[in-house]
């Protein structure tokens, strides 16, 4: 079988490499050629072209940063005409739900199968082949793809294509306010004189206890907020949140205040820290 890889950034390119791992026949293609060029030392071919990446491509993987990435690769025709017919496309970018509904018709049409699969678990994950990956998508579409998704964590079909998208976002929710929970937390913790990193350890096993309790809240005990997840990302995501409830008349409160603190650090000029750095909007909040 031979996977077409697009896209190397922070996620897809430890991603690609555990397919490398897996002796997959992997051809890789980035917009920014030196990003995938590490990948070619572990066995990846380099593609120099979005065309020549996809050509001959039983299944065609897509990390891509948002929104207006995945449709100019996925609408461009170049990409389209290349295909193989039949294979599947295979998108596990982040992006809205009607975008992946319309790229999912749209090669429907062209007798190419389609998965939209966005994931969860970040940088860690994608290292460590944990992701856990929602898909949307018909069920025997999903069953061939399957192997190859369980390379990079853990896949679950959810429903229809765009259902990955949705999960992701109800997913992105969770993060989001559990970010800022745990940021209120450390901020009270350390005003109140309490060591932060015992106030961790002592809620190891509890309810509260969880990874972004372990990796974030030390991240902000550490005030270490190089980008595994960055700022950016999580404000495009609460934006897409907040347009997918309005698209089905839903109010989602706590959504919106997550929304507005990503958009004050984003409008600080924090848009690269890790969105850990929610920790620096309690802060500024305390200090007003």
């Amino acid at each position: 079988m031979k996977i077409a890889f697009i896209g190397t950034g922070l996620m897809g390119y430890p991603m690609a490499k555990n397919l490398i791992n897996k002796k997959i026949n992997l051809k890789v293609f980035s917009r920014t050629l030196e990003k995938a060029k590490p990948l070619e030392k572990l066995g990846a071919i380099i593609a120099n072209s979005l065309g020549e990446a996809v050509k001959e491509a039983d299944i065609v993987i897509t990390m891509l940063t948002d929104d207006n990435a995945v449709e100019k690769v996925l609408g461009s025709q170049e990409f389209l005409n290349n295909l193989k017919n039949p294979s599947t496309v295979i998108d596990m970018s982040s992006i809205k739900p009607k975008i992946a509904i319309q790229y999912g018709k749209l090669l429907k049409d062209r007798n190419i199968h389609f998965l939209d699969a966005p994931v969860s678990g970040g940088t860690i994950g994608a290292e460590e082949g944990s992701l856990a990956i929602m898909v949307g998508g018909d069920q025997n579409v999903f069953d061939g793809a399957f192997d190859t998704l369980k390379i990079m964590g853990n896949p679950t079909l959810v429903g229809p294509i765009g259902s990955g998208q949705v999960s992701k976002l109800a997913n992105q929710i969770i993060v989001g306010v559990t970010i800022g929970a745990v940021a209120e937390a450390i901020t009270l913790c350390e005003k109140a004189g309490v060591d932060a990193n015992k106030f961790i350890k002592a809620l190891s096993g509890g309810f509260a206890d969880g990874k972004i309790l372990q990796n974030h809240g030390k991240r902000m005990i550490d005030k270490d907020f190089s980008p595994k997840g960055k700022v950016s990302t999580h404000l495009k995501d609460m934006n897409n949140i907040l347009e997918c409830a309005g698209d089905f008349k839903t109010k989602l409160p706590i959504s919106n205040l997550i929304h507005e603190m990503f958009k004050s650090l984003v409008d600080q000029g924090n848009d690269n820290d890790d969105h850990s750095a929610l920790y620096k909007e309690i802060e500024n909040i305390n200090k007003s």
